[in-house]
């Protein structure tokens, strides 16, 4: 599970006789949606986000872990067991986040869902778990135990009881591809909020770009930088209210799928994308990986950029970064 932090879209309240922005804000895959989109008026507007809607809902059918009846739900039910065939999007979403696992030396892993939940983030937790406990958490994570068969569109999972979930890049995909039908509509400019994974294209209707504030979560009334995202997405996500302390170490909600650990040293980790999908998977995998390997990470690869505070509150970027800081 991991804890979007808030981010802050930087909008003017500028209308022309022309065009308008138009909000709505609602639960879609159990998180809060904005949906905003640039239109001459609100019947126009109304119609748009409806269709955007529609989407994410598809998507959520498709990837959905607690549906029965989707087919991730079936890839699960029939690990160990047999192949399932599958839809060609979420054949390529599974393809894509294994190639996602490997980037990152498996610090993100859609097989995540396999772990048991011995680690408990809500005040409960008196003492760590065992060192065995630790390790047989994850026995059964690791995504090269997916088998994929490109011809016949088949998923399997080799580990009876293994199980995918996506949890750590759904919602991006979902803004990603609700983005994508609102352009092919004619929709020219606007931006989703999938609970912190937002996608944006065009510009507001001043003509600025559509900007976003970001917030020091060690003082969540401080916004320490403004940033314009300009046809690409920027996803947070941090631990700074969802964590244990044992020995005066702090351990965060987000675990490391190849040990059983919680990650430490990050609170959050902030990164910018052309595609929410992919930010919303590396930001993650930042977390995981820690500040040094993470930012090394993120300068090897091309339109990607990262910002990440750490718990004594330091502030650290990629190389090609820009930061207005207010």
């Amino acid at each position: 599970m991991r804890l979007i932090v808030t981010l802050i879209v930087i909008s003017l309240s500028f209308t022309s006789q022309a065009q308008q922005a138009h909000k709505r804000t609602l639960k879609l895959m159990g998180s809060r949606f904005d949906i905003t989109v640039v239109a001459e008026d609100s019947i126009t507007a109304k119609n748009y986000i409806e269709s955007g809607i529609e989407e994410i809902d598809r998507i959520e059918k498709l990837i959905s872990s607690w549906d029965e009846n989707s087919q991730t739900s079936e890839i699960n039910k029939y690990a160990g067991i047999k192949p399932v065939k599958v839809e060609a999007e979420l054949f390529n979403l599974i393809e894509r986040a294994m190639m996602i696992s490997k980037l990152t030396d498996g610090a993100f892993d859609i097989t995540y869902a396999s772990m048991d939940k011995i680690w408990k983030f809500d005040g409960s937790m008196r003492k760590m778990p065992s060192e065995e406990d630790i390790r047989a958490s994850v026995t059964k994570v690791g995504y090269n135990n997916i088998l994929l068969d490109k011809e016949k569109l088949t998923v399997f999972l080799k580990i009876k009881g293994m199980k995918i979930g996506f949890g750590a890049i759904g919602k991006g995909y979902a803004a990603d591809m609700a983005k994508k039908l609102l352009v092919a509509k004619g929709v020219t400019s606007g931006i989703i909020n999938a609970s912190g994974d937002m996608n944006s294209w065009g510009k507001q209707v001043d003509g600025n770009e559509w900007k976003v504030a970001i917030t020091n979560p060690l003082n969540k009334n401080k916004v320490f930088a403004l940033l314009p995202i300009s046809n690409g997405a920027v996803v947070t996500s941090g631990d700074y209210e969802k964590y244990v302390e044992f020995n005066g170490k702090r351990y965060s909600h987000i675990i490391d799928p190849r040990t059983g650990y919680p990650s430490t040293g990050i609170i959050s980790v902030t990164v910018f994308a052309p595609k929410a999908e992919l930010a919303d998977a590396l930001a993650t995998s930042v977390f995981v990986m820690g500040k040094e390997a993470g930012l090394d990470r993120i300068n090897q690869l091309p339109n990607i950029e990262c910002i990440i505070i750490d718990d004594k509150g330091n502030i650290s970027k990629s190389n090609n970064i820009a930061i207005d800081k207010l």
